[in-house]
């Protein structure tokens, strides 16, 4: 089992890093999830004689890592929900993308609409059916040339959080994610199975449910996709 890295943890909030290939929460599979992994933890860590109150207010997907924040009681998950749908907590990703953007920064909206039986979302018309807004702002941070082709190394602020948004987004503007099978096309005809992609949250910012002061945490990109800048640099 992965061990997680503990960021910050007080009496109302519980914040690590998620590790790649690790769902936030039951995708049906054997593996540990991180939601019941945290609960584990709070259990031995405080010698509870019952089940610890824990509550998820958002998440990241399997091949995703990163900084995530779980609640730890229902008032605190009311309080981060709320800034949730206010648009006041940021998250902040960097990505490796396959491909060259045309400009170095600037915003990204579509409509999305997911498909729950193939666990898919596509970009499709505003007036369909179903369809949400999806909005993200990028910064190009480098360049890269590599033997398979270019990759961008660039900085994400995601303003709304659909389903698979940035992984979405970005392929539709024809630089997908690095490793991602599921959205880019350069990697669908691959036959290795990518438990960790080019995707990585890395810093969170929001306003503490309790002592209402701004809060900010953040960690390193990690993974195969990070580690090739490095060697490039």
């Amino acid at each position: 089992m992965k061990k997680v890295e503990i960021l910050h943890e007080d009496e109302d909030i519980i914040v690590c890093v998620k590790p790649q290939g690790m769902a936030t929460q039951n995708d049906k599979s054997t593996q540990m999830d991180l939601f019941h992994y945290l609960k584990g933890y709070l259990y031995e860590e405080h010698n509870l004689e019952t089940e610890p109150e824990l509550y998820m207010v958002h998440r990241l997907d399997c091949p995703v890592g990163g900084v995530i924040v779980f609640a730890k009681n229902q008032t605190a998950a009311a309080a981060l929900s709320l800034q949730i749908k206010e648009h006041s907590f940021k998250k902040y990703y960097q990505a490796v993308l396959t491909g060259e953007l045309e400009e170095e920064e600037g915003t990204l909206e579509d409509y999305l609409l997911k498909d729950s039986k193939t666990n898919v979302s596509k970009v499709v018309d505003k007036d369909t059916k179903g369809a949400k807004v999806a909005r993200l702002h990028y910064e190009l941070l480098d360049e890269i040339e590599t033997k398979e082709g270019i990759l961008s190394y660039v900085l994400i602020e995601l303003d709304t959080g659909r389903h698979h948004q940035i992984r979405v987004q970005m392929a539709h503007m024809g630089a997908g994610i690095w490793g991602d099978t599921k959205y880019n096309k350069r990697f669908q005809k691959t036959k290795k199975v990518y438990k960790q992609i080019g995707l990585f949250a890395t810093r969170l910012e929001f306003i503490h449910p309790t002592t209402m002061k701004p809060v900010v945490f953040q960690t390193e990109p990690t993974g195969e996709s990070f580690e090739l800048l490095e060697v490039c640099f």
